[in-house]
């Protein structure tokens, strides 16, 4: 089963760290956050990635190429252009596609552009820009259960501020910054049957409008809830968050070894 990520998008709100990379190569304790949300999938078996590349694509490509050499020992022959590597670090064995799917596409168009990438069978589908301890497993067994073309992971998100439950002056609870307790949205970590590319029209689509409201009139979208952690890294401030709990060793996304 092939996984798709998208990793095509401009960024805009983390312009500090964007101007010179793509926001998935955004380091999350000097890893791009693609790492560490490829590393989740490879827990759960799930070795196959096609990479849908726009804004500053080449970067991707550029570590994906460096990511095992770097990594090992070499024997290089100049004259021939032959690479021999021998021992390395590198624990993932993973198969990679970067795709380049346009500078301006848009989310749904992009999808649609990996249809020949991933072929006729069910397929995952997640944002290159978040991270989740979801489970994998049960959410691929929850969509297999309900026959329709779509699933999408429904989250809590997190709470901007502290939250605190007053009773006049005095407060009663103090929460720092929890899951919101009420509503969901969309947290990505998608399961999809190759049926949906007919509900996207071309490159400006964007997927999380026309595509899933109609897959929801038309009752083939189903939600998995997801009540453990997520967090997408849009700002500055929520990489800051996800970088201290890497750096503290209690990242909840970190379930492999």
């Amino acid at each position: 089963m092939k996984t798709a990520i998208l990793a095509g998008g401009l960024g805009s709100r983390l312009a500090e760290e964007t101007v010179v990379r793509p926001k998935p190569m955004v380091e999350i304790g000097e890893r791009p956050i693609l790492w560490h949300i490829m590393r989740h999938y490879l827990h759960y078996g799930h070795d196959e990635f096609v990479i849908a590349c726009g804004y500053k694509g080449e970067v991707i490509k550029r570590w994906m190429l460096d990511y095992s050499t770097l990594s090992a020992d070499v024997t290089v022959r100049p004259r021939t252009g032959d690479v021999t590597l021998h021992r390395s670090d590198v624990c993932e064995d993973w198969a990679v596609d970067v795709v380049d799917t346009g500078q301006s596409t848009n989310t749904g168009g992009r999808i649609k552009r990996l249809a020949p990438w991933v072929g006729t069978d069910t397929f995952m589908l997640t944002w290159g820009d978040g991270v989740s301890d979801v489970d994998l497993d049960a959410l691929l067994a929850f969509h297999r259960s309900h026959g329709k073309i779509a699933t999408l992971t429904a989250v809590r998100p997190p709470a901007r501020y502290g939250h605190i439950v007053t009773d006049g002056d005095q407060i009663v609870e103090f929460s720092e910054k929890p899951q919101i307790g009420e509503g969901w949205i969309n947290g990505a970590f998608f399961v999809l049957e190759p049926a949906v590319f007919d509900y996207i029209e071309g490159d400006d689509t964007q997927f999380e409008k026309e595509p899933l409201e109609q897959l929801a009139k038309d009752g083939q979208l189903m939600a998995y809830h997801h009540h453990g952690f997520w967090q997408c890294m849009d700002t500055v401030r929520e990489k800051h968050i996800l970088e201290e709990l890497w750096r503290s060793g209690s990242a909840p996304w970190k379930i492999w070894e």
